[in-house]
Parts: structure tokens; sequence; C-alpha cells
């Protein structure tokens, strides 16, 4: 199935839908920061999966800021940038997260 015929009247329905009940982008929530969300972004991405596609536990919102930048960074280098206030890198695969 092409990847544009995905992102059809449906989708848009739906899109809206998950906006309106989510309206604030998760990437800035989680640092304490109001921002209003205006892209819904697949977590793990679809890349044409249908059940991965409209699996709204799948979704998350973002501004278009943080999808087009955060999110395509980490989806391209396989890691999460970053660290917490304590100097601990975010991402949960690196080694200092890892329990041995």
């Amino acid at each position: 199935m092409k990847e544009k015929s995905l992102y059809s009247y449906r989708w848009q329905k739906e899109r809206k839908a998950f906006l309106v009940a989510n309206p604030l982008c998760a990437f800035h929530k989680k640092r304490g920061k109001v921002v209003a969300a205006e892209v819904v972004d697949h977590v793990i991405p679809h890349r044409g999966n249908l059940d991965l596609f409209w699996d709204k536990s799948n979704w998350q919102p973002l501004c278009k800021f943080c999808h087009d930048s955060h999110k395509q960074a980490i989806e391209k280098s396989g890691s999460v940038p970053g660290c917490s206030a304590s100097g601990i890198p975010i991402d949960p695969n690196h080694h200092w997260n890892r329990s041995f």
C-alpha cells in the first residue's frame, strides 16, 4: 500500500480528533512547557504497516518543530539525545542506563 493513500479523509478525521483530545506537544510537556501540538506522530514508525499506522497507542501529539527536528533525529540516529537534570543520559539504551 502506498504511504500517501494512508493519509486519507479517514486519517484527517482521526488526526483532528486525536489533537483535540491531546492538544499539547508530548516532548515539550515532558520538559514542563506548554506548546500546542500540530502533528500526530507515530511513536514507532509504521513504514506502511497498517496495524502500527492505526494503533492509537502508537500515536503521540507533537508540535511541528519537535516532529521535524528532534523526532527525525531520533529515528535517523536510533538514539535519544540529551540528559536529565542530574546529567544522566535519557536514552534508555545508553550504557549508563543498562542494568548489569
